[in-house]
């Protein structure tokens, strides 16, 4: 691994396992697993895992015209946010291609805070610069925030352990507080989730991040708690049909394409990228993203083409056999004329076309509480 890889602050505490691997993610010098993917995605699905997410990106912004600024440069509405809720949106350039999909935090109506992927912390915070407007400020706090993962079925029971009170147990989907002493520093506690299962994200200081990773690892043994690298993080996101930035969405992605249509209000006033995506709407959408199950076998990869007859209609942005599931899929852009559920099509793996067929997203969906 080169020495210029860009590390997170719980790096050091990687070597306390004897199963870990790291690879360059984007730049950084990260865990692929600790101690395997597929035991470490189970761990997800059935009880709780815990990743170190810190190499993702954390903007404040502040300001009287802050919020009119984030409706200018995101897609959904962020004036539906109150305090203490969070909403998932994208950021697109004017021809509805996706500078990136974040995060938008609601600290106070002068205050919020962003979260980007870490791969393009430098370009958003210049994307964002750029359309600076009022009195409005922005401070990159990336470098002095950690972020840590709890996902998971038990992820409740384990971050009561931890010390975590009831108002922040009871915490509901997109919502959070701050300020709150968890292990005795002071934390953002969110529950968003990048999964398909429960679970919170914990913000904190850089410098405390290792008493809060080693303190939550202790308080979860008995539960099971295994800490997860970025392979089950993948095919977890995966399962749920959740985008990868660079791969199910991208500056030649739109988020119609994609399927994220729910995060695009074209409704509300005019944002960056919205007449483009306004057009992409009324004309119909070229592509799709969907689902696709092998037939033959095989197991499909990002980039693999794929073709109905001689015709080349698109490629796979994700696949892999799924852990949960045992079915070889994958998720693929593809021309929106063979996009209909049950359409046979053929993935080139390796040279051979094999059968493949459109089937329904999600692959998987956790079972609502009892």
């Amino acid at each position: 691994m080169t020495l210029d890889l860009k590390r997170t602050p719980l790096y050091p505490f990687y070597s306390d396992y004897t199963g870990v691997r790291c690879i360059d993610f984007g730049g950084w010098e990260l865990p692929v697993q600790f101690s395997g993917i597929q035991q470490e995605h189970a761990a997800v699905r059935q009880q709780a895992g815990l990743f170190d997410v810190s190499h993702m990106g954390e903007f404040m912004v502040t300001g009287t015209f802050a919020e009119s600024f984030l409706q200018r440069m995101t897609t959904n509405d962020v004036s539906n946010l109150a305090d203490g809720q969070a909403q998932y949106t994208l950021m697109c350039y004017p021809d509805g291609g996706v500078v990136d999909d974040l995060l938008v935090y609601r600290i106070s109506a002068d205050q919020f805070m962003v979260v980007v992927n870490a791969s393009n912390i430098d370009k958003d915070f210049s994307w964002l610069e750029e359309h600076l407007i009022g009195d409005v400020v922005m401070e990159n706090m990336s470098d002095r925030t950690a972020l840590l993962a709890l996902q998971g079925p038990l992820a409740v029971q384990i971050l009561k352990a931890a010390g975590a009170d009831s108002e922040t147990l009871e915490l509901s989907s997109f919502h959070f507080r701050t300020d709150i002493g968890l292990t005795g520093s002071p934390t953002l506690i969110s529950r968003t989730g990048y999964t398909g299962e429960d679970g919170f994200e914990i913000y904190v200081p850089a410098e405390q991040a290792g008493n809060v990773w080693n303190s939550l690892l202790a308080a979860g043994e008995p539960f099971g708690l295994l800490p997860a690298g970025l392979g089950a993080r993948d095919t977890l996101r995966f399962e749920a049909r959740l985008p990868l930035y660079g791969q199910e969405l991208s500056s030649t992605i739109s988020p119609l394409e994609a399927g994220l249509s729910f995060f695009v209000k074209l409704s509300k006033e005019n944002f960056i990228g919205k007449d483009a995506l306004v057009k992409q709407k009324t004309k119909g959408l070229p592509r799709k993203l969907v689902g696709v199950e092998m037939i033959d076998r095989g197991i499909p990869r990002c980039h693999y083409s794929v073709y109905a007859g001689d015709a080349l209609i698109g490629e796979i942005t994700t696949g892999t056999q799924s852990p949960t599931l045992k079915r070889n899929l994958g998720l693929a852009l593809i021309d929106s004329r063979y996009s209909a559920l049950g359409t046979e099509l053929e993935v080139d793996i390796r040279g051979k076309r094999l059968k493949a067929a459109v089937i329904p997203t999600p692959f998987y969906k956790r079972l609502p509480k009892e």
